[in-house]
């Protein structure tokens, strides 16, 4: 009966073929509690006001649109570029929400490229032990 087990190939393909509404609730998701976060994070324990919603929903908006952009082309990408690119879009992503903190720009670099390195080499692991 192994000949009846769905192969990596058969899953990686089942993968691509997501629904439209499948492929919207993961970065819409996302981008909403990104843009929650990032209201908070400006906020500053002050009091919410139509400008801090506002931000979040630009954020969280804008931060959905990259990562539903980058889940429709990443597929026909090579598998070092798709790592590369979900790498420097998480570093980009929390970079930019730690700096909201009022810290210095040198210490959310640093936090942001340490992100970015971890995801690239985990998505780099990733596709090149799954895919076909």
């Amino acid at each position: 009966m192994a000949h009846a087990a769905p192969t990596a190939r058969a899953r990686y393909a089942a993968d691509l073929k997501q629904s439209g509404r499948a492929a919207l609730a993961r970065p819409l998701t996302l981008g909403l509690i990104y843009g929650v976060y990032a209201a908070f994070m400006k906020r500053q324990m002050g009091p919410v006001d139509v400008g801090n919603v506002f931000y979040g929903i630009l954020c969280g908006v804008l931060f959905a649109a990259c990562l539903f952009v980058l889940a429709r082309v990443g597929p026909k990408l090579p598998r070092e570029a798709r790592a590369a690119a979900y790498g420097i879009f998480t570093g980009i992503a929390l970079g930019y929400l730690y700096s909201l903190t009022g810290q210095s720009v040198l210490l959310s670099s640093g936090i942001a490229l340490a992100a970015a390195a971890g995801v690239a080499v985990g998505a780099f692991y990733r596709y090149y032990t799954r895919e076909p």
